[in-house]
This record gives C-alpha cells, sequence and structure tokens, in this order.
C-alpha cells in the first residue's frame, strides 16, 4: 500500500515538473496538439515586455511532437529583432529536435505579417 501511495506521488511531481518546466517525458502522456504548443510558447512569454519589445523565439520538439525546450533567439527594440539562421539551427541541431517552430511578437499588436516577416 506504502508503495501506491509513493508512486502516485512520483507521478504527481513528475506531472507538475513536466506541465511547469515542460521537461521531456515518458509516452504515457497525450500527444501535444498545436493549441498546446501555441499555450507552452504563450507561457514562455514575459507579459510585462510583450507589448515594449520584439523578441524572436524558437520552440523544439521531437519526433512525436513533444517539446524539448525554447530558444530565445533575439530580443530587439520596438520595430524589429534580428534573428540568425546559424544560431536558430545550431540550437536545434544540438538539441537533436526533429523540428521547430519560428514565432515573434509584434509590440504594436499589428497581427498582418510585414513584408521582412515573409
Amino acid at each position: 500500500m506504502e508503495k501506491a501511495a509513493e508512486k502516485k506521488s512520483k507521478r504527481s511531481q513528475s506531472d507538475y515538473a513536466y506541465a511547469k518546466y515542460r521537461h521531456l517525458h515518458h509516452s504515457g502522456y497525450p500527444a501535444c496538439t498545436k493549441r498546446w504548443h501555441y499555450n507552452v510558447l504563450k507561457e514562455s512569454w514575459d507579459t510585462g515586455r510583450i507589448e515594449f519589445v520584439e523578441q524572436f523565439k524558437v520552440l523544439l520538439f521531437n519526433r512525436p511532437n513533444r517539446v524539448l525546450g525554447i530558444y530565445e533567439v533575439s530580443t530587439g527594440g520596438v520595430a524589429g529583432t534580428v534573428a540568425d539562421p546559424k544560431l536558430i539551427f545550431a540550437a536545434a541541431l544540438k538539441a537533436c529536435a526533429s523540428g521547430i517552430i519560428l514565432t515573434h511578437n509584434h509590440p504594436s499588436g499589428n497581427l498582418k505579417p510585414s513584408s521582412a516577416d515573409l
């Protein structure tokens, strides 16, 4: 009986660590969806800075689309930021990522991508 309670305690600690820090996890978790990736990225943004400076981040994930980490490539000013492809690919290779999602915010709140975004 004590071992079952200990396993449950370890499992809940594991679930908390996964939800809080997005550590790698075993295949017992449900498949990750696009909406889940969006929520992970949204939680990673500093709400105090999102309206003031432009940031460029990369979401790194493995083959089953589970998050390996979030890499902040750069932080710029109000009008833009620079994303070096060498840094992005180096981070993806070092993390052994099978996929990446490139993201950045517009402090102006304008949802229409600029020509530089495309």
